[in-house]
């Protein structure tokens, strides 16, 4: 791998040789934190304005809750949501970088169509058979993430004797069926809070070089999960703090893009974490 990997999309290619940050803007009315649902069109482009203002890079667009326990819904519905949404994103701001979170390979389509600059897929293709295929050979970037099963099951699913390898070999192997399928420019996400346990989760954390080492190209989201709140016995909405004291932990575990809710504490991180690891050379 690339030790400095590259988004592709439509806009060209990006060196990421410093961590950069997505900002999540859910269209649901079920997501598990308040503050990034939005319905009103008005809101979204004011979100997206501040959020690109403050520095983040990427935009994620999501029109279902991915939340343990959270019903789905099916891709027409999910289109209904996320089209009015990436249309005019792609509209008044056509120099940023859209990402789309879903499944569906149909959604996909359509917003590759649209202009998405990036698929931001959960299931790393295994929801939809038909989702490599619509990604493949086009200029994107594709984002596949570790979970087993789907957010009604998935917290049944967490059994591992060593949650970072079971993650880094299902990685590597989805990793390898997608290049094969003729997808080009491909990222990484573990899927914290995913198919595992508060424990498992912190130790994925502790572990987490053992997979930036084999993928460079890693996004990471703990973004106010419940490894946080639950831990702290607070809110989600009082989990910013924690979300930046991990974030921390993130970056010197070697990610390159953090996926948050709150876009300027997240960039702020970035930068005090790169002025401590700043090599002194005034010696």
């Amino acid at each position: 791998m690339n030790p400095n990997p590259l988004l592709k999309g439509p806009l060209g290619e990006i060196p990421i040789t410093q961590p950069v940050v997505m900002g999540i803007l859910n269209i649901t009315p079920d997501s598990f934190f308040g503050g990034s649902r939005f319905t009103a069109l008005t809101d979204i482009l004011k979100t997206a304005e501040n959020m690109l203002a403050d520095g983040a890079l990427i935009l994620d667009i999501g029109g279902q809750s991915s939340r343990p326990g959270s019903d789905r819904i099916g891709p027409e519905a999910e289109w209904q949501r996320v089209f009015p949404a990436l249309d005019a994103i792609k509209k008044e701001f056509p120099k940023a970088w859209v990402s789309i979170d879903t499944y569906h390979a149909e959604v996909a389509q359509k917003a590759i169509e649209l202009g998405a600059d990036i698929i931001n897929d959960i299931s790393f293709g295994e929801d939809d058979e038909a989702m490599f295929d619509v990604v493949s050979n086009q200029n994107i970037t594709y984002i596949g993430m570790h979970k087993i099963g789907n957010p009604k099951t998935m917290q049944n699913h967490a059994d591992y004797e060593d949650v970072t390898e079971t993650v880094g070999h299902y990685l590597k192997k989805r990793v390898s069926v997608a290049k094969n399928a003729g997808i080009q420019s491909i990222w990484v996400d573990p899927g914290f809070g995913f198919a595992k346990t508060a424990k498992q989760n912190f130790e994925l954390l502790r572990n987490l070089d053992r997979i930036s080492q084999e993928f460079p190209n890693l996004l990471v989201g703990i973004s106010r999960k419940s490894m946080i709140y639950k831990t702290l016995n607070i809110a989600a909405d009082d989990a910013l703090n924690g979300t930046s004291f991990l974030h921390a932990e993130v970056l010197r575990n070697g990610a390159k893009i953090l996926r948050v809710h709150d876009v300027k504490p997240a960039v702020e991180c970035i930068q005090l974490w790169q002025n401590l690891n700043a090599q002194n050379t005034d010696k």
